[in-house]
């Protein structure tokens, strides 16, 4: 159904639409760079994965999990599914968009 939106997110704008913006703002910035950038990047991309994962853990009362390391083809889709994850957990949204936010302005 095409006027669905994930859990949390809204039109109206908000922490929700800044999640929704900056995901996909860390997504295209993430593709644009060079490999030997993307590579010097990735650590610090997939700690904030793994906090994200750490977080939703913790809130569903579920023992925490190393997220698999699958290089940084994949990382971004990791990112989008803690996004998500983030979301269904019911934690606050205006923390993950400056986690994004962060994410984002640290990239190379």
């Amino acid at each position: 159904m095409s006027g669905m939106r994930p859990a949390g997110s809204s039109s109206a704008g908000g922490p929700s639409a800044v999640v929704d913006t900056e995901t996909e703002r860390v997504v295209r910035r993430w593709q644009q760079l060079p490999l030997d950038r993307a590579q010097a990047a990735y650590p610090g991309v997939r700690g904030v994965v793994q906090e994200l994962a750490d977080a939703v853990a913790d809130r569903v009362g579920e023992e925490r999990a190393t997220v698999p390391d699958l290089g940084p083809g994949v990382v971004v889709d990791q990112l989008r599914v803690m996004v998500y994850d983030w979301r269904q957990a019911d934690l606050p949204v205006a923390d993950l968009a400056e986690r994004l936010t962060a994410l984002r302005r640290g990239l190379p």
